[in-house]
C-alpha cells in the first residue's frame, strides 16, 4: 500500500514508519522541512519526503493523490499560543480536505482518552480533531491512549528525571489522579495492525494497559524497578502556577510543557473497555513491565525518538530549521580557533559525541552554571541532554542546543542556540584540508546583547580554548 503518514519526525512516527516498510509499504512523509528529517528517511527508497505544511493548505499540493491509507498522528503539547485549539482544528480540516481528493479509504489517528466530564484544553482539542477529521469520502479509525510509557516519551523522562533526583517528595496533589498508562510497543502495534482492517472502519476506541494506577503509584514502582527507596508526600496546597514551577525545576521539560502537563494530569484518564485487544490479537503489558522495557532500549542505546527532538521541548525554532543553516557574518560577535588535527576520525568521534554525559570538554562547571541560570530564566538548561551517546540528526535537542546541521562524512556540525539569550547564538566545527575550524557566533539583540558578550568574553577565551584542544588531541 501507498500510506501517507503525518508526523513522521514526531515521536510515534518515528517508530511506526520503520513498521510499515517492513510490511512492504510505500510511505509519503509531508514535513515542514526536508532537513529535519533523519538521514534513514533520505536513505530509504520506499519513502517519498514532501515538504508541506497541514497549517497552510496551499502547500499540500505537492503530496500525490494516489495514497491508499493515512495515520495522522499531528500533534502538540505546546499552550504558547492562546489560540491553540484553533490551529489543530485547522490543521485537520485542512487534511480532511485533502484527504477527500485523493484515494485514501482509511484514516488512523491516535488521539488522547476523553471520558472525564471536566476535560483539559488540549485533551478537549483532541476530542474536537477527532470530529474534524470524521468524513463521509474515508473511513476514520480513531486509538484514544492515554500516558504512553516508553524510551525517549515526555512522561517516561519527567518520572525518570523525578524518581531519580528525589528521594524524599513534597508533591502536588494531582499525584493522586487516576490513569491508566500504556507501552509504546502496544501503541505501535495497535496502530500498525489497524491498517486496511474494514470492521474498525469509522471506530473509535480507548486503549490502555492492564492497571488503573495513581501518579504516586507510577512514581513508586517506578523507583522499584530501579532498585531506589523513594518517600512521597501529597499536599493539597500547591497551586497550578507552583506544581508546574515543580515539575520545572525538577525534571528536563520547559515550563510551558511543565503547566499543560500539569493542567492535564488533574484529569482522570481511565479508558473505556471493549473488544479491541481480541479484536487485533494484543495484550498489553503491565507499567512495570514497560519500564523495564525501556531502560532495555536505554542500555542498548536504541532509542529511535525522544520528545525532546520534538520542538515542543523548547518552541524557539518553529519547526523550520533551515532558516537557521546560513550562520550570518555582519551584526555578529564571533570567537574564532583552528587546529591542525591529529586525527580526523578521533577528532569527528569527539565533536559527534559532545554535550550529554560527555560534557563539553572543558570548563564542565561553566557550563553547568550557565544552563542553571538559563533555567532560572525559563530555559531549558542542560537537562534534556542528548538522545543517543555517539549519533546525530539535524532536528536532535544536545543541551541547550538544536542540531541544525549534521554530516559527518563532510566532517561540519552547527548548533544554534536555544538558551535564553538577548540575541542568537550558533556554535560550529568544521574540518577542511586537515584543519579543525571551531566558531561561536552572537547577533546581539540591541545594547543587551552587546553587554551580554562583553560579560562572558573573559569566560569564552579559556571555556572555547580548552575545548578545541581537548577535542583534537
Amino acid at each position: 500500500m501507498k500510506i501517507l503518514v503525518t508526523g513522521a519526525t514526531g515521536y510515534i512516527g518515528k517508530r511506526l514508519i520503520p513498521l510499515l516498510l517492513n510490511d512492504g509499504h510505500t510511505i509519503v512523509c509531508p514535513v515542514r522541512d526536508k532537513k529535519r528529517a533523519q538521514n534513514y528517511y533520505k536513505e530509504q527508497k520506499n519513502i517519498t519526503l514532501v515538504e508541506a505544511d497541514f497549517l497552510n493548505k496551499e502547500t499540500l499540493d505537492s503530496i500525490s493523490k494516489d495514497i491508499d491509507a493515512a495515520y495522522y498522528l499531528i500533534h502538540s503539547m505546546s499552550n504558547s499560543a492562546k489560540e491553540f485549539h484553533v490551529l489543530e482544528e485547522k490543521c485537520a480540516f485542512n487534511f480532511k480536505q485533502f484527504a477527500e481528493k485523493t484515494s485514501i479509504k482509511q484514516v488512523i489517528y491516535l488521539s488522547g482518552i476523553t471520558n472525564d466530564t471536566k476535560l483539559s484544553k488540549h485533551l478537549l482539542s483532541r476530542k474536537n480533531v477527532e470530529e474534524a477529521l470524521a468524513s463521509k469520502k474515508y473511513a476514520l479509525t480513531t486509538f484514544k491512549a492515554g500516558i504512553i510509557v516508553g524510551s525517549g516519551s515526555s512522561s517516561f523522562e519527567i518520572i525518570r528525571d523525578i524518581v531519580e533526583k528525589l528521594p524524599f517528595m513534597i508533591t502536588p496533589k494531582w499525584l493522586n489522579t487516576k490513569t491508566q498508562p500504556l507501552s509504546i510497543r502496544d501503541v505501535l502495534s495497535f496502530l500498525h495492525k489497524a491498517l486496511n482492517k474494514e470492521e474498525l472502519y469509522n471506530t473509535s476506541y480507548d486503549i490502555f494497559g492492564p492497571e488503573i494506577m495513581t501518579y504516586k503509584t507510577m512514581l513508586l514502582q517506578f523507583a522499584e524497578v530501579r532498585k531506589l527507596k523513594r518517600w512521597i508526600i501529597t499536599i493539597p496546597v500547591m497551586t497550578p502556577g507552583l506544581s508546574s514551577y515543580w515539575l520545572y525545576f525538577v525534571t528536563s521539560t520547559s515550563y510551558k510543557l511543565a503547566r499543560t502537563l500539569v493542567n492535564s494530569m488533574g484529569v482522570e484518564v481511565i479508558g473505556n473497555k471493549s473488544d479491541i485487544n481480541k479484536i487485533l490479537d494484543i495484550n498489553p503489558i503491565s507499567y512495570k513491565e514497560a519500564v523495564e522495557l525501556a531502560f532495555k532500549k536505554i542500555e542498548q542505546n536504541s532509542i529511535i525518538s525522544s520528545w525532546k527532538d520534538s520542538y515542543i521541548s523548547s518552541g524557539k525554532l518553529k519547526n523550520y530549521v533551515h532558516e537557521f543553516i546560513n550562520v550570518p557574518e555582519y551584526g555578529c560577535f564571533k570567537d574564532f580557533k583552528k587546529r591542525k588535527v591529529k586525527n580526523k576520525k578521533t577528532v569527528l568521534n569527539k565533536i559527534w559525541a559532545i554535550g550529554g554525559e560527555t560534557g563539553w570538554y572543558y570548563g564542565t562547571f561553566l557550563w553547568k552554571i550557565r544552563g542553571f541560570v538559563d533555567q532560572l530564566f525559563g530555559g531549558a538548561g542542560l537537562r534534556r541532554g542528548r538522545r543517543h551517546p555517539s549519533e546525530l540528526n539535524a532536528g536532535d535537542a544536545l543541551d541547550f542546543w538544536r542540531v541544525i546541521y549534521a554530516d559527518k562524512e563532510k566532517g561540519k556540525l552547527l548548533l544554534y542556540a536555544e538558551m535564553i539569550l538577548p540575541g542568537e547564538a550558533w556554535l560550529e566545527f568544521r574540518i577542511e584540508n586537515g584543519i579543525l575550524y571551531q566558531t561561536a557566533t552572537f547577533r546581539p539583540h540591541g545594547l543587551a546583547g552587546r553587554l551580554y558578550w562583553y560579560s562572558v568574553m573573559p569566560f569564552h577565551w579559556f571555556v572555547f580554548n580548552g575545548m578545541i584542544n581537548n577535542i583534537n588531541k
